[in-house]
């Protein structure tokens, strides 16, 4: 078996100790959660911001910095996936689940309770697209970008354990190897399990909005646990079964799905409209961009919106990213650092963009020219069931509607099936082959941990657990930057060396 480290042994241990918790009758977690979370938001909102903010600029410094020809791996390395399925990949890692549930709802959301300007008007339409494609455009990105190159560079150019206390080795030296070391690791492990329990809790949520609603079942706890539970058996075989076999697949299929069901509402909906908001929204976004990510409300007494959205935004981004980081890491093999910030950066955005404009494009055409009260609807039911009330305008509806239960059951399957395999390779000293026992404890502890999150409070309560997750990730991401960079640098002397020798 391969080597499992103190990082498996005092993580499993601390995770299990958070599961009971959750689970004692008057459990008090959701309320000492809840306080924390407010605290980080009020005091350290800002930090976010900035945060997020510095990796986007860092990324495209890096684009057409010198250091863009360093291949991630050896000189003769070639990349292991074709550019379509190293896409399918990125995309199914770092958004999935989530693109799905707030493809409809958050510009809907938006529209209804803006930023700022009047709701419902046609001023507050563009804003709320705008604000959609800035959540889950450039930035969560850049976010995955930073730490998947460190990752990549350090694991298959330096040849060093693919875990990130190694990539801090630079600036700390042999600190990293013992327990500060262990410290980090344990906080990236950390961050993972919630990061990706709360993309389970959203998938749970979502997969039973999407059955109550098409088969008119209740909607209740028991059977979002249930989903978890089924799925969890899926996503475990998926997991055994190996990253090119099970992974690879699933990718594929959950972008076919997807283009599928994008392609359907483009075309059977209002396609122009569609086609010229994505346009629009795409030069609006690009134009207020630095505004927006610098945006906090400090005159206003009530900043809840930004805290809601832009700022759980980021901190749930921060906290996936060792996830999504130590995986897109894994499939880059072989890129330079421009091809693989180019193709982190832009592909997934430009898509993202088109599937808020087709699915959140649709929802406020519905509602602002055609008397749809979809929101309406969605306020009753929740924010899980604003998609399928928008595919129910549409003819097909139904099967659809039941294409887009399965996507989300793909995106689940994958996001954990993903995630078992990170989680592992990070408690085996970066080990590209955990062994099957360590992703077997992997995978039961984050399905534990996302039904122990909705037991407690639902939605609310899987943004705190992303919320409080991501805030000593941030720190070690910045920390990641400087590491990068004095690497970077000693490795262009070497090379202006060898170029003056010969």
């Amino acid at each position: 078996m391969k080597k499992v480290t103190k990082v498996f042994y005092i993580s499993a241990i601390v995770a299990v100790l958070f599961i009971i918790w959750g689970i004692l009758p008057n459990s008090n977690m959701n309320d000492v959660t809840t306080e924390i979370q407010g605290d980080i938001v009020d005091k350290f909102g800002w930090f976010y911001l900035m945060s997020a903010t510095a990796f986007l600029v860092f990324a495209i410094y890096l684009v057409f910095s010198k250091y863009g020809n360093i291949k991630l791996g050896k000189p003769g390395d070639k990349p292991e996936y074709s550019y379509l399925t190293w896409f399918a990949m990125l995309f199914s890692a770092g958004m999935g689940i989530g693109l799905v549930f707030w493809g409809a709802a958050e510009p809907l959301s938006h529209y209804h309770l803006p930023p700022f300007g009047e709701p419902t008007s046609n001023e507050t339409a563009k804003t709320a697209m705008r604000y959609s494609f800035f959540h889950w455009g450039l930035h969560p990105w850049a976010i995955y970008a930073t730490i998947a190159l460190a990752l990549a560079y350090f694991k298959f150019r330096k040849q060093s354990p693919g875990v990130v206390s190694a990539i801090l080795e630079p600036i700390f030296g042999d600190k990293m190897k013992g327990a500060w070391g262990t410290l980090i690791d344990f906080i990236v492990v950390f961050a993972t399990i919630f990061g990706v329990a709360t993309s389970l809790g959203f998938g749970a949520i979502q997969i039973s909005g999407g059955v109550s609603y098409v088969f008119g079942l209740d909607k209740t706890i028991s059977l979002q646990l249930i989903i978890i539970g089924i799925v969890t058996v899926l996503y475990m075989t998926s997991a055994m079964t190996g990253l090119n076999k099970g992974i690879k697949y699933l990718s594929n299929t959950n972008i076919v799905l997807a283009i599928a069901l994008m392609l359907f509402l483009l075309f059977a909906g209002p396609t122009n409209f569609i086609m010229n908001l994505f346009t629009t929204t795409f030069g609006s976004y690009l134009q207020n961009l630095p505004g927006m990510s610098f945006r906090m409300t400090p005159f206003d007494m009530d900043d809840s919106w930004i805290q809601d959205w832009t700022i759980f935004y980021w901190a749930w981004w921060i906290a996936w990213a060792p996830f999504v980081g130590t995986f897109i890491a894994r499939v880059s093999k072989g890129r330079t650092i421009r091809e693989f910030v180019l193709g982190v950066l832009l592909v997934p955005t430009i898509f993202g963009a088109l599937w808020f404009s087709v699915f959140g494009g649709s929802a406020i055409n519905l509602e602002h020219f055609q008397g749809a009260e979809i929101q309406q609807v969605v306020d009753n039911l929740g924010s899980e069931a604003a998609l399928f009330v928008v595919l129910e305008q549409f003819p097909f509806g139904i099967v659809m509607s039941i294409i887009a239960i399965l996507l989300i059951s793909t995106f689940f399957i994958t996001s954990a099936d993903s995630a078992t395999f990170v989680l592992g390779m990070q408690t085996t000293g970066g080990s590209l082959y955990p062994p099957n026992t360590v992703k077997f404890v992997w995978g039961i502890i984050q399905s534990s941990a996302a039904a122990v999150l909705l037991w407690q409070g639902g939605l609310g309560a899987l943004q705190t657990a992303s919320i409080i997750a991501a805030f000593p990730f941030a720190i070690i991401m910045i920390l990641i930057i400087f590491s990068l960079m004095k690497s970077f640098k000693e490795e262009a002397k070497e090379i202006d060396l060898r170029r003056k020798r010969h």
